[in-house]
């Protein structure tokens, strides 16, 4: 049973938790994490969703996202869900915080991560995830409006694409 912990509109926490796909209560808000990883080229490295997946089965997706559980941080809960996923492991602080989007009472907060990243040394953990690939922005747009990615808006992830390109890329 995960539990996660909940907060007010605010984000304050509301020093209680729940089970992590329980109904939610109207007002309770819940944490998010999703990573971007990109390459020196600019490209994003995308997972497709597995077609057991309940909620947008076979689509494309960032590089990895997920639940934060109880007394986590969303920084280290993308870390986690990068290892558990893609089984590419990177420390928090590598990751740096670009935004945070509020969505069907969750906070989804953003991280980038810069890395190249050979897709034959990964591990995809086969209940989430059926495949990767990098992608670079005009092949995301693409398949945005294709509807076989997660139903983003073409500017949100340019937006990403964009505070990449600002970033340093880190060598590992």
């Amino acid at each position: 049973m995960e539990l996660v912990d909940l907060y007010d509109e605010n984000r304050l926490p509301l020093g209680r938790t729940a089970q992590r796909f329980s109904k939610r209560e109207k007002g309770v808000w819940r944490l998010i994490a999703h990573l971007c990883v990109f390459d020196s080229r600019g490209r994003l490295l995308l997972q497709q969703r597995s077609s057991e997946k309940r909620i947008w089965p076979g689509k494309w997706d960032v590089s990895a996202a997920g639940g934060v559980s109880a007394g986590e941080t969303t920084r280290t809960a993308a870390a986690r869900e990068l290892q558990e996923e893609l089984g590419l492991a990177a420390e928090p602080q590598e990751l740096r915080s670009v935004c945070t989007v509020t969505f069907n009472y969750a906070f989804d907060d953003y991280f980038i991560l810069k890395r190249d990243v050979d897709l034959r040394t990964l591990h995809l953990q086969k209940e989430e995830v059926s495949a990767v690939r990098w992608a670079t922005r005009q092949q995301v747009l693409d398949l945005i409006r294709r509807d076989a990615f997660v139903p983003y808006s073409e500017n949100f992830l340019a937006y990403l694409f964009d505070m990449a390109r600002t970033m340093e890329f880190q060598s590992k």
